[in-house]
């Protein structure tokens, strides 16, 4: 059963996994066409007896009418040795999870129509077998220990009446109502008398099964006769402060509450007896910046026991030990994501990786012997690792990336103090070729959340800010985690409450200052951007400053009033400002760039997907037309199809080129030949 979750001045360095090209197809340096090559690594899961690892590899087609990213299963040895790609076509493969026994692999894909399904492939060859046709679609599952049953979560399909009216333009609906709610199902392996796999429904009523938080949202126990499960009373995103645990079982569906407090409880784990489980549990009352601890259950009534508090407040459960007496988590560490143990007894959490190692999407296998990871860092792109769970010895198994080798610019930790005293910190890359002395054009890129956190991955990656490019065309690009950033802990991660637009921004212009003052960048040549929360502060600091030359916001809360009436997350902004707009107007209104903008004359760009639900693309007219009206320049680039991260290889593509030509542009910077 799978156990899932998440200086000296150097001229360049080269990109270490990459194959270089031949001769007369060498470009000259990093584009955004090249960039789309990086290929992404995820879901790494070790076999039963730690002898293989299977993980998924997604990479951009963009052939013809195609633009999406197609995913297959690779396997490969635990010590590195015969890599094979596992599944092929025109179709993605996902989740792999093995078999108990380790022969086969179970994953979703939507080979036989629009949505996933359930199937299985055995690892030495053949074709895969499909193991469900339901028409909800599958979005997770897991094998129970005895290998007889696969139990999986699914949304409510329509009905034959829904669907019929859909086609006879019969279609409206009422906001809020009749909730397609995800359910927990089981599907037997063996076949029934009428020669087809029996599928079950454990849950039903008014219990969505999963929630926001991520995580598992469900786990069998050892014996394969219960589910721990958590559900919340509807899909809403705002409904995960309700988000509770139950019990179910699994032959008579009955179902038995284990946690049920005003706090959120979520990520269920079974301990290797089947005596506890683990959980995380939020604070009481839940608030969007999240904190939350470690907690022991008792399936059998027990009082529950916390454990010590972490690092970062926001652990993500890997599994268990092998012994049973620690919970492992991964935890992200000011810009590394590493993994700790927390003991049973209460004691303080134990460092299980190295401080200088990115360990992402950490799963144990099913005998809690090894742990598959990904690891990369800012000049070495993502690759596939495993270690066995005795002692951390990472040793490298994949090699899937086929990337150029080219100069990339370094990038290093750098801190500064803000107006207030406190330590701020962020990534600085330096332009490809930097000669110590000068003074380059500076891009500041802020991250989105407020939660997230810039951390050591990868400088060639897909997204809209194409920072390789940016170095190879002679920026400084940092990047900031300002306070109310993860990794740096509770207290800084709820320290812009009341804020937005506050000491935030204060984090950022000293940031930028101090660069200024070391000489590496040049004043009158800076640009900003970010998305989502990055594009808030990017559409405030243009209210705030003249100093920046150009500026681009990426599906930016712009408004937020607005926002909080038509986006999907009504509770959020309240939570931060404190109350509701009405009853705190003024705090609203002077921490909207909207009601700041006259005066604003930063060229701006803005880019939003059409489909965006968490932050509508209304956002983004406003902006546009209140600083089209006052004549400053200002292009804004719609996305089809697109939610609120871009979504489709061919748009991301025009997202990084628009951005890399916008600061071109206007911060006077041609690109070198």
């Amino acid at each position: 059963m799978t156990r899932r979750f998440f200086a000296p001045w150097a001229a360049c360095l080269l990109l270490c996994v990459a194959v270089a090209p031949a001769a007369d197809q060498k470009p000259a340096g990093w584009t955004p066409e090249l960039m789309l090559k990086a290929r992404t690594v995820g879901e790494p899961t070790v076999s039963p007896d730690g002898r293989r690892v299977a993980f998924v590899v997604s990479s951009a087609v963009t052939e013809g009418e195609k633009s999406e990213w197609l995913s297959q299963i690779h396997l490969v040895g635990s010590d590195g040795a015969n890599p094979l790609q596992l599944t092929r076509g025109d179709k993605s493969a996902t989740a792999p999870a093995w078999s108990p026994d380790g022969q086969a692999i179970a994953f979703l894909s939507p080979r036989t129509g629009p949505r996933a399904n359930l199937w299985r492939i055995r690892i030495d060859g053949g074709e895969a077998e499909q193991l469900t046709d339901e028409k909800g679609g599958i979005t997770s599952f897991d094998w129970s220990p005895d290998g007889r049953q696969i139990a999986f979560l699914m949304p409510d399909p329509k009905s034959d009446a829904e669907e019929r009216a859909d086609r006879e333009k019969r279609d409206a609906f009422v906001v809020n109502e009749n909730f397609k709610r995800s359910r927990l199902y089981v599907v037997s392996l063996a076949f029934a008398a009428d020669g087809k796999r029996t599928v079950r429904k454990l849950t039903g009523g008014e219990m969505h099964v999963g929630g926001l938080l991520g995580g598992r949202n469900f786990d069998w126990s050892p014996d394969s006769t219960r589910i721990v499960f958590t559900h919340q009373p509807t899909p809403l995103v705002d409904d995960w402060q309700k988000t509770d645990l139950s019990l179910v079982d699994v032959a008579t569906t009955k179902i038995t509450t284990l946690a049920t407090t005003a706090a959120s409880e979520t990520q269920p784990v079974f301990s290797p007896d089947g005596r506890l489980i683990a959980c995380a549990v939020s604070e009481n009352p839940p608030h969007w910046a999240f904190a939350s601890r470690v907690q022991l259950l008792s399936p059998t009534g027990e009082p529950p026991r916390l454990l010590a508090e972490t690092f970062d407040m926001k652990p993500a459960i890997v599994g268990w030990s092998q012994a049973g007496n620690s919970v492992l988590i991964g935890e992200t560490r000011r810009t590394l994501q590493g993994l700790s143990a927390l003991p049973i007894d209460g004691s303080p959490a134990i460092d299980l990786s190295p401080a200088d190692r990115m360990v992402s999407l950490p799963s144990l296998n099913a005998g809690r012997t090894h742990l598959a990871f990904v690891s990369e860092a800012s000049d070495r792109a993502p690759e596939v690792f495993v270690s066995p769970t005795s002692q951390f010895q990472a040793r490298q198994v994949s090699q899937v990336q086929d990337l150029p080798r080219l100069p990339i610019g370094k990038t290093e930790v750098v801190s500064w103090k803000s107006t207030d005293g406190r330590e701020i910190e962020g990534l600085l890359t330096y332009p490809v070729d930097y000669q110590t002395g000068t003074r380059a054009p500076l891009l500041v890129i802020v991250h989105g959340g407020p939660t997230g956190v810039f951390a050591q991955t990868c400088i060639v990656a897909r997204g809209p800010y194409p920072i390789a490019v940016f170095a190879a065309h002679g920026y400084a690009v940092l990047r900031c985690n300002v306070r109310g950033s993860s990794g740096y802990g509770k207290e800084f991660r709820f320290s812009n409450y009341q804020d937005w637009g506050g000491g935030d921004y204060r984090d950022i212009i000293t940031g930028v200052d101090a660069l200024i003052e070391r000489g590496l960048v040049d004043p009158e040549r800076l640009g900003v951007m970010g998305w989502s929360y990055g594009g808030y502060m990017t559409s405030w600091i243009i209210t705030q400053t003249k100093r920046f030359k150009a500026a681009s916001v990426g599906a930016g809360v712009t408004n937020l009033m607005s926002f909080t009436g038509t986006a999907d997350i009504a509770d959020f902004i309240p939570d931060y400002m404190g109350g509701e707009f009405w009853d705190e107007f003024d705090r609203w209104r002077s921490h909207s760039a909207m009601f700041q903008i006259k005066g604003a004359a930063t060229p701006t760009l803005i880019q939003h997907g059409d489909k965006d639900v968490r932050v509508p693309i209304s956002q983004g007219y406003e902006l546009y037309n209140a600083l089209k009206r006052q004549g400053v320049p200002v292009k804004m680039v719609v996305y089809p199809r697109q939610p609120h991260s871009l979504q489709e290889p061919k748009l991301q593509l025009d997202a990084a080129q628009r951005n890399v030509e916008w600061f071109d542009q206007w911060l006077g910077v041609t690109a070198k030949p």
